[in-house]
């Protein structure tokens, strides 16, 4: 943490004499052993300091520190926070296996209950899930520090089975094995076919959308804009849900099952993020709401994965009051990874009537952005 001292009393304009000397001792060091500067330990105390502190400023003079270890110039882009790396699979898999094995007991998987003067920290012990992986206990800690081999189907799902992955969690550790063994392809720009603009505009009074891999918002249609706000004036880099919920309070309002919605949308991205992890857009935007929301922050930090494609969703719109409505989120069969989301509400409750009269309002129920701040 000494190193972590050192950027706390660094002023935020960039960096003082002790930073530098701290980066250049490391280089020093480093080359008295005829090797190169390695920054992941480095990088990994500048994440615990950022997860905490979220100062744009420090962030800056921590890239700016990572930077030189680098031997590379401090560029604009290097110092802006949002500016985040590829997402590293190896290292995210020991994230992953940790996270997972620390939020089970032994009691849960069938082992006998300890003590907590025998633990020194909750969860299971490595030994214990490599037990009931029926791996080795080295070949366990090679996987969780990020050094593993390439890891075989038949790891993957007896990891899953011993830590109860969900669905979606066993996807993403898969997916993230994957990554390791080739480069993935990035998808195209997201476009949206013609076919699919006209389904939308058929289906009048039902509020429908259609998103992108990054929670973009492609494609909408009258009845969802009425119910949603008029996604029309809002820039198409910030029509972006994570965007929306996270940085828009007025978005955050409209939403009384927000914390739900939001860890829907942060769970989707970390399931996409394992499937492109190269994908420079999306480390930004996840770069930028680490930096932009404390509560992104944590919800990212704790990897919970999710893919909930059905449910229901509360809402209290500013011109019809509350609405409950169940919605079902459907893939597009072309390979662009985009999915359809439809709303509708029970048959003769008062969620239909007022979104009977959203519907006939149509384009002029558009609820513009000055009026959902007022919500």
């Amino acid at each position: 943490m000494a190193d972590c001292d050192v950027a706390r009393r660094a002023p935020d304009g960039g960096l003082c004499a002790s930073a530098t000397s701290l980066v250049a001792s490391r280089h020093q060091a480093v080359a008295t052993r005829g090797g190169h500067p390695d920054p992941c330990s480095a990088y990994d105390r500048c994440s615990y300091y950022c997860q905490r502190q979220a100062r744009p400023a420090r962030a800056r003079l921590w890239q700016a520190i990572l930077a030189r270890m680098n031997d590379r110039p401090v560029t604009e882009e290097a110092a802006d926070p949002g500016g985040e790396q590829p997402i590293d699979p190896r290292a995210e898999i020991g994230e992953f296996l940790r996270g997972r094995r620390g939020r089970l007991r032994p009691q849960d998987v069938g082992l006998p209950s300890a003590t907590r003067r025998n633990r020194r920290v909750p969860g299971l012990r490595r030994e214990e899930l490599a037990q009931l992986a029926g791996v080795s206990v080295a070949y366990l800690t090679r996987l969780e520090q990020g050094r593993g081999p390439n890891v075989s189907n038949e790891v993957i799902d007896a990891l899953a089975r011993a830590l109860r992955l969900t669905d979606s969690e066993h996807a993403y550790l898969t997916h993230l094995v994957k990554c390791q063994r080739r480069k993935t392809r990035m998808p195209e720009q997201q476009h949206v076919r013609p076919a699919i603009r006209e389904l939308l505009a058929s289906m009048e009074g039902v509020p429908a959308y259609v998103s992108g891999w990054r929670s973009d918002i492609l494609a909408w249609n009258r009845t969802a804009a009425a119910l949603f706000g008029d996604w029309d004036a809002v820039p198409p880099r910030e029509r972006n849900w994570a965007r929306l919920l996270f940085l828009q309070p007025e978005h955050r309002r409209l939403f009384v099952d927000w914390k739900s919605r939001a860890a829907d949308i942060v769970g989707g991205l970390r399931l996409h993020a394992s499937c492109h992890p190269d994908d420079p857009q999306l480390s930004a935007l996840v770069g930028e709401l680490s930096v932009k929301s404390e509560e992104f922050r944590r919800m990212w930090a704790g990897h919970d994965v999710r893919e909930n494609n059905f449910g229901v969703r509360s809402l209290r719109h500013p011109l019809v009051g509350d609405l409950t409505l169940s919605f079902e989120t459907l893939p597009l069969s072309d390979g662009s990874e985009q999915s359809l989301t439809v709303h509708h509400a029970e048959p003769g409750s008062v969620s239909a009537e007022n979104l009977r009269l959203l519907a006939s309002w149509g384009a002029d129920a558009a609820v513009p952005q000055s009026d959902l701040r007022r919500l």
